[in-house]
């Protein structure tokens, strides 16, 4: 693979994690919320219709975590290319980061969905009081977990970017503000969660901007050791 085409396959799965993730979170947080009345709530999930976008939701949210591990894989790539040398310690972090914040989104989507789930497939009953705790319950993983986990991988990626010609220096830092800010925000507010798709999607426009400039011939360099300076024009 050349290194034009790691950076284009960077930039596109990383915006596709942020187009899907965020269409997904709107889908799922469609439901009633702890406001609406019981009758509000036992229309809502006995209707097939307004059924059909939480269980959309929940279908599109296993395609952004597909599209965010081919993210993980090719900006490691990336990184390792055009590095001066590979930081283990932040690689390793910004890896198992990732890993936990999809592992905690799609918990956080199978909370959110659970009572549609069980309506559509297994003709369950509905209760009230389950089909408000179940939704405010997968919120809370995705707001003080997941996006916390994804604030660790926006923190480790940006001081990667800061040690690296990779992209320029003023992402760098505000990678380092958008992830401190996702680590200490005191809120269960949803709309925390837009803050990291929005950092993708600047990432992935750098990288596209970015790979123009490389040409189409230019291979990935061989690997080398850890304490061995890399060397790139790109």
């Amino acid at each position: 693979m050349s290194l034009r085409t790691s950076a284009i396959l960077t930039a596109c799965v990383g915006g596709a994690h942020a187009v899907l993730f965020l269409l997904a979170v709107w889908l799922l947080n469609q439901a009633p919320g702890p406001a609406d009345s019981n009758d509000e709530v036992i229309a809502y999930y006995g209707s097939a219709d307004k059924r059909l976008s939480i269980l959309a939701g929940l279908y599109v949210m296993p395609f952004a975590g597909i599209a965010f591990l081919w993210f993980i894989v090719a900006l490691r790539m990336w990184i390792a290319a055009v590095g001066s040398r590979e930081d283990a310690l932040l690689s390793n972090i910004q890896l198992v980061s990732g890993i936990l914040y999809i592992g905690l989104f799609f918990t956080a989507a199978s909370a959110n969905s659970v009572v549609a789930v069980s309506v559509e497939f297994e003709d369950g009953a509905i209760d009230p009081v389950w089909a408000r705790l179940l939704p405010q319950y997968g919120n809370t993983l995705l707001v003080v977990f997941a996006i916390r986990m994804a604030g660790t991988f926006v923190l480790a990626t940006s001081r990667l970017i800061l040690t690296s010609s990779l992209l320029p220096r003023w992402f760098g830092y505000l990678g380092l503000v958008a992830g401190v800010a996702m680590l200490l925000s005191a809120t269960v507010n949803p709309w925390l969660t837009v803050m990291f798709p929005v950092w993708m999607l600047i990432l992935s426009g750098l990288l596209l901007n970015r790979a123009r400039q490389i040409p189409s011939d230019k291979g990935m360099p061989e690997p080398t050791a850890f304490n061995e300076p890399r060397t790139s024009g790109y």
